[in-house]
């Protein structure tokens, strides 16, 4: 038998308070706090290794002993996203259909055509490194799991986790360039290619 405890039963079974949140406010509190890295664990601790160190039962026994561990740590992260919150109330303002119009075309058009065309920019960033040409693969030489080819060099350009996928991997004959999406574009390396 499957038995559901939702979170406010499992507040309940352990007598911890229960907070009023207003509609929207843990959303916008949740982003905040990613942005601000406001509970990270250079900012509050590992509390996954901080509780298995906890040798009480009750959570007024955790949050005596979690404060006499970290006595700033609330008021830091509380700090951290109060100031990001008053980030978004600046910005809003600035938030109109035009504004909104154009978030849209850059996520549904532009990282769209990007996230499916990168592999491109990784060929010509290649060749560029090489002082050579590039060009996509042909649908048959695709088949074979070639991506393009850099110069007269054919190469398949996969996720770096592919590396840990190698009873999954086909055999490819290229060279191989892995990448990792990192926040601000994507991470290529290009060690098979260029020695």
């Amino acid at each position: 038998m499957k038995v559901k405890l939702t979170f406010e039963e499992i507040k309940k079974y352990l007598n911890a308070p229960i907070y009023d949140f207003p509609k929207y406010s843990t959303q916008l509190l949740n982003l905040a706090n990613q942005n601000a890295q406001a509970t990270r664990p250079k900012v509050v601790g590992q509390l996954s290794e901080l509780i298995k160190e906890f040798p009480g039962k009750h959570l007024e026994e955790w949050e005596e002993w979690y404060l006499k561990k970290h006595p700033a740590a609330i008021k830091i992260a509380t700090n951290k996203i109060v100031e990001m919150i008053q980030n978004f109330r600046d910005v809003l303002d600035k938030i109109d259909a035009q504004l909104i119009e154009n978030w849209v075309k850059d996520l549904v058009i532009v990282k769209t055509f990007i996230g499916l065309k990168f592999q491109e920019a990784i060929l010509k960033k290649g060749a560029e490194l090489l002082n050579t040409d590039y060009r996509l693969s042909t649908p048959e030489e695709e088949s074979k799991g070639i991506d393009g080819f850099i110069g007269n060099l054919p190469v398949s350009i996969k996720p770096d986790t592919y590396k840990t996928k190698r009873s999954l991997r086909e055999k490819i004959k290229a060279k191989m360039i892995y990448y990792k999406k990192i926040k601000d574009g994507v991470e290529v390396d290009y060690s098979e290619i260029i020695r």
